[in-house]
Parts: C-alpha cells; structure tokens; sequence
C-alpha cells in the first residue's frame, strides 16, 4: 500500500515491479531503483547488480546528464569533487613544454607540462587537476596555435623595401619587406608558431606592419618630401 499510494513509486513498481522494492533483488539485472523529480522531469535510476547495465546515452553517469542538461546539481546528492590547484609559468613555457616540482598536501609532486598548453588549460595528474596561468609575452600574444606580432618600419623601409627581424618562438627569422608595403600588411611564416598540444604540427607566425610617420622632421626632410610630392603630382597630370 504504501508503495501504491505513492505516485512515483507507484510508477516505477509498474515499470519494474516488486522486485524494485526488494533489498534481496539488487543483484538482479535491475539492482535497486531510485525514483525522483528534477523540475519538470521525472526520472527513475537504477544501480545496476547484474549483467546488464544502465545505458546513460553517451554519459558516464546520470549526473553528468542533469549537471549538462539542467545546469544544476544532481538530484541524486552531491559528487565528489576532485581537487583543483593553480599553476603559474610563463609565456614560453607553455609552449616548449616544462616540468614543475610543486608541493601537494606536504608532499612534492612532479608535474610535467606537454608543449603547446594554453592559458586556462586543465590537465588531469592521478588525483587531482592543474589549471595552467600562462603569462603573457613581451612582444607577441597568441591566437590558438598561431603567433601574431607587431611590428614598426618607417615610412622609407615601406616605400623602398628592407629586410627586418621577426622574433618567434623559434628564435629570430629574417623577413623580407618589400618595396611599397602598405600599412596593417601581414606576413605569414609558416610553422613559426605553437606546437600542438595533441598530435604533430605547429600554427604559424603572422607579423603585421605598422608604419610609423615621423612627427619631427629637419628642413631638409620637408624639402625632400615637398620634391616627392611635387613629382608625384605631375607625374598624375599626363
């Protein structure tokens, strides 16, 4: 009766029967079933006992499904969470890869650091989780596994061509400038950038231009730029 007069109980003894109730079934292919209310969702879960065993559609347990779906916690009680501790390195160490020695509960744990981590990055060691701070870079920051850098050039070097240096994370590279570069130009270097973090490959380096117009200029400067201007203009007339 007391099974019956409850509709949720009642509801899962049509679904499973008696056997649902019985302590001394919870060896049997349904073990023992929990039945409960999540909002507007009614669910029965089962432990299983026996060879069969519950299908969670992709989900290692019921409470992943009402933590994913409904955004709140299990009504099933509370999980155990693993422990999760902050680690700081730098820029260039999130991508070559490092090894840590930190101190854990009094005990010192060796942590090695896989190339191509990103800032916010969670990674998994035996007990326990490390969520990775990078630092940022003096002269560069990074896209996913793309580097992307600014760099100055005069109004001459845009105009009559260079070849500047580029840092990367693999050291210095030449880049070839060429003549009547405009501002915001991006050169791409290829496999100059972050190793990836799962498999083989590297992203890239884009290195953007930005002209610098110089703001105190001698009188012979202005001479020379009046005579450039004034040929580029009657050059336009014919």
């Amino acid at each position: 009766y007391e099974v019956l007069s409850d509709s949720q109980k009642r509801q899962t003894y049509d679904q499973f029967g008696s056997a649902a109730f019985d302590p001394s079934t919870s060896s049997g292919p349904f073990g023992q079933a929990r039945t409960g209310r999540y909002g507007p969702f009614s669910y029965t879960y089962t432990t299983s006992g026996g060879p069969s065993e519950f299908d969670f559609g992709g989900f290692s347990d019921p409470f992943e499904i009402f933590e994913q779906f409904f955004g709140g916690a299990s009504p099933f009680g509370a999980r155990q969470r693993r422990p999760v501790y902050s680690l700081a390195i730098d820029f260039m160490e999130a991508v070559l890869g490092t090894t840590k020695k930190v101190t854990i509960d009094g005990k010192t744990q060796t942590i090695k650091i896989p190339a191509g981590v990103d800032d916010n990055s969670r990674i998994r060691f035996g007990d326990y989780d490390v969520v990775i701070n990078v630092a940022p870079h003096r002269k560069f920051h990074r896209e996913g596994y793309d580097i992307v850098s600014e760099h100055e050039i005069s109004f001459a070097q845009a105009a009559l061509g260079d070849v500047i240096s580029v840092e990367t994370v693999d050291g210095l590279v030449k880049l070839r400038v060429p003549s009547g570069t405009q501002p915001g130009t991006v050169f791409r270097l290829r496999g100059k950038g972050v190793p990836h973090v799962r498999g083989s490959g590297k992203g890239d380096h884009y290195a953007r231009i930005k002209i610098v117009i110089p703001k105190n200029l001698t009188s012979r400067q202005k001479d020379l730029l009046r005579q450039f201007e004034e040929e580029k203009r009657s050059k336009s007339w014919f």
